[in-house]
């Protein structure tokens, strides 16, 4: 297949990290069929700038928050309830496992400890329903390159992504591959390439589509370097520029209900402004759905669209801003009001209709928005020496949580376990 080189998507200084120039001696055996090879990925097309429709600044009081408990009294004004999910499944898996945020409803990804230094990590996935663990990537593609690992997963039920990284130099690599049924089901394609000037991707994976941002590195060489958004559909030759970041993306791009949620720099020439936006996943990014600016230089640590709000986070307090300058998880659209909870965010959101289950330490909120109320989901005993962790985020009809679990007698940790609620 022929290759093409990657075309700058503006006139601004783009990233030089690229897809490979793939030779005969480079070639790279597929994971997934014998004889296949590795295809290299161009790119394709202008992006769209972040600064087109941007909205202005969302400046509100805490007049504008809802909140689920009052910071200065530590009293809750949402009623107390019993808990409403319900467990449906519970599975104890070896040590080692970390899971990711999935874009399937069968699969979730996860990185495996290997059993010997070579490789130290493998690409996995486990299934909730069944507790199923299977290896879909064993080794790097980069065989015999002992210094050179696995570093992410993400994957959904049609598609599987990964990074691979070396230690030494901390050049990295994107691949990707159509999966099915636990196993990768066709050739790996190589999606890009870097030098250590710039960070390993934050990517995630909806349907038959791979989304990552490419971010220079906050104390490289190309620091001053725009960020940018690219989107590649499995079978593709070239992926598609979608959307350029003048400065670095906050998070990650969330899949949910349909959106990608990005937070890339808006307002460039008035100052440091995130814009949390959600764009259509179903033609490709090209159209914005909604999105809320926030406060001169606060910067959320996470965002994801559910239903028709965001719900993002802010891990630090801010001398200006307002509401949202301060620490917490907020819910709502641009203007407000929001529903608040003031406590030190730890991960993403997940919901659904009204619905929001927020992490808070060693438990997690659930929230319903609508009836005013909120209950407490304990964290697996004997874990708290590590944390348990949500492996979804954004809309879902199931909550899954991830946790080491230490061993009553002697404190070591002996599993994983893995809780699956209906939301």
């Amino acid at each position: 297949m022929p290759l093409h080189r990657p075309v700058p998507p503006h006139d601004v200084t783009r990233p030089t990290c690229r897809p490979h120039n793939v030779t005969r001696r480079g070639l790279i055996k597929s994971t997934a069929a014998a004889g296949a090879m590795a295809a290299t990925v161009g790119v394709l097309g202008a992006c769209k700038g972040s600064d087109e429709g941007a909205t202005p600044p969302t400046v509100v009081d805490t007049s504008s928050a809802d909140y689920v408990i009052d910071p200065s009294t530590n009293e809750s004004n949402y009623s107390v309830v019993d808990l409403p999910l319900t467990e449906e499944t519970s599975h104890d898996i070896a040590l080692g496992n970390v899971l990711h945020p999935a874009g399937g409803d069968v699969w979730i990804p996860m990185t495996t400890a290997g059993s010997s230094a070579t490789p130290m990590v493998k690409a996995s996935a486990f299934a909730p329903s069944s507790g199923s663990v299977v290896e879909v990537v064993p080794e790097p593609q980069a065989k015999g390159a002992s210094n050179v690992v696995i570093y992410d997963v993400r994957c959904s039920d049609s598609a599987y992504a990964w990074v691979e990284l070396d230690l030494l130099t901390h050049d990295w690599t994107l691949y990707a591959a159509p999966f099915s049924d636990g196993v990768l089901t066709g050739g790996v394609t190589t999606l890009w390439s870097a030098s250590s000037d710039y960070d390993p991707p934050k990517f995630s994976v909806a349907g038959g589509k791979v989304i990552w941002e490419i971010m220079p590195s906050v104390s490289g060489p190309k620091a001053k370097e725009h960020s940018f958004c690219y989107l590649w559909s499995t079978g593709d030759a070239n992926a598609k520029a979608v959307i350029e970041s003048p400065g670095r993306f906050a998070g990650e791009p969330a899949v949910s209900g349909g959106t990608v949620t990005l937070v890339p720099r808006v307002n460039a020439t008035s100052g440091v402004y995130y814009g949390i936006t959600a764009y259509l996943l179903s033609d490709d990014l090209s159209t914005q759905v909604d999105q809320l600016v926030l406060p001169q230089s606060v910067r959320p640590l996470n965002a994801v669209r559910i239903g028709e709000s965001f719900a993002f986070s802010i891990e630090a307090n801010y001398s200006t801003g307002g509401l949202l300058g301060t620490m917490g998880t907020y819910i709502g659209r641009a203007g407000g009001p929001f529903v608040a909870l003031s406590r030190e965010p730890a991960a993403s959101v997940t919901g659904r209709d009204g619905t929001y289950v927020i992490k808070s330490n060693a438990s997690y909120f659930v929230v319903n928005s609508r009836d005013r109320t909120y209950s407490i989901l304990g964290a697996v005993n004997r874990c708290l020496g590590y944390g348990e962790y949500p492996a979804t985020q954004g809309e879902s009809s199931r909550f899954v949580t991830y946790a080491t679990v230490k061993d009553e007698d002697t404190g070591y940790p002996k599993h994983v376990t893995v809780r699956s609620f209906a939301l």
